[in-house]
């Protein structure tokens, strides 16, 4: 359900690579979270710096919602990247899973292409 990918550099560059990954393969980020803020923010204290980057390719979007508009719940996909102890790590939920849930009969291919891309830009960020 869940795909990981332990980067090989510091959260900054892990960063960086992932915004430039997600663009060279014509996916968009349509905003990120920084959890560490935002619950400091709200006066609690999270220690781990926690990024979430909400991803998309509109045209792979509007072939599921086309198909089931009670998919938007679960988009845009989300890339998650967290310190673990001394490491950075990429964390996704798998697009294929996520539309398991759904029922979506026909929808397997656009799934199944967008976790692959999904997956190629995370790899390539913890390069």
């Amino acid at each position: 359900m869940v795909y990981r990918v332990k980067a090989k550099k510091a959260l900054p560059d892990v960063t960086r690579d992932l915004e430039a990954a997600t663009q060279r393969h014509k996916f968009g980020i349509m905003g990120v979270y920084d959890l560490k803020a935002k619950m400091r923010e709200k006066g609690v204290e999270f220690d781990r710096d926690c990024l979430i980057f909400e991803v998309c390719n509109p045209q792979q979007a509007k072939k599921v919602l086309e198909k089931n508009a009670e998919i938007s719940t679960a988009l845009p996909c989300r890339i998650s990247v967290y310190r673990e102890g001394d490491d950075v790590v990429l964390a996704t939920l798998k697009p294929t899973a996520m539309l398991e849930l759904f029922g979506a009969a026909g929808l397997e291919t656009v799934a199944k292409e967008v976790e692959e891309t999904i997956f190629s830009i995370m790899q390539e960020a913890a390069r």
